[in-house]
């Protein structure tokens, strides 16, 4: 293995992770913080919140995006031969702190988003067709409640159901890996549970009556 590749990798997944789509966007197109308004997180949901899916959309797939190029970086250097155990293990790794640097950006002042976005670039780049799996169930949820943050916690637990049933990995880190995310996402989106619990939680997909809960 090329160290000095290995540490480009590992910078410039940071540094991927780092982008802050939402920050950026939020300010450049709308003289905004996005932070500093709905639920204060530099994400796609609270952008769509805020300003509308014309801009939540490129967050989305820029935030996907840098996920994806962050996990496939040990392949574009080929630190490992191709579908190896080793490989999936340092793309899960250069996935991680791509995620670390999308919740902790250092481009802007290390506050960002929760990574869900970043996430499923991550998994997409590791397990494609799984990962498109889980989208479907997301997608279903999505159009089915309306409300995003119940959406991503059933894909987010759906993935590990679908890796252990009906996929498989040389990768024993990816499968813990796999369910950690399906908790975090748990832990993560607990003041959304409450909102849910309450009726209060916001619906970006709305159907009958509109609702105008607290963001």
């Amino acid at each position: 293995m090329n160290v000095l590749n290995m540490a480009l990798s590992v910078v410039l997944a940071y540094l991927l992770g780092s982008i802050p789509s939402a920050v950026w966007i939020g300010k450049r197109f709308h003289n905004i913080d996005i932070r500093e308004h709905g639920s204060g997180n530099a994400g796609t949901t609270n952008t769509i919140r805020v300003l509308g899916w014309a801009t939540g959309i490129p967050v989305l797939l820029i935030d996907i995006l840098k996920g994806w190029l962050a996990a496939m970086l040990p392949v574009f250097f080929h630190l490992a031969p191709p579908d190896s155990a080793l490989l999936i293990n340092l793309q899960l790794m250069t996935g991680i702190i791509a995620i670390i640097g999308h919740v902790f950006p250092v481009l802007a002042g290390f506050r960002g988003g929760k990574g869900v976005a970043t996430v499923f670039g991550v998994f997409l780049a590791l397990k494609t067709i799984l990962t498109l799996c889980s989208m479907g169930v997301f997608l279903v949820v999505l159009f089915t409640t309306g409300i995003v943050s119940i959406s991503s916690m059933t894909a987010g637990i759906s993935f590990p159901v679908f890796l252990y049933l009906f996929f498989d990995t040389p990768s024993v880190l990816f499968k813990i890996f796999a369910v950690l995310v399906g908790i975090a996402l748990l832990v993560t989106h607990k003041t959304n549970i409450g909102r849910i619990w309450r009726g209060e939680e916001t619906r970006l997909v709305k159907f009958g009556k509109k609702k105008h809960p607290q963001a």
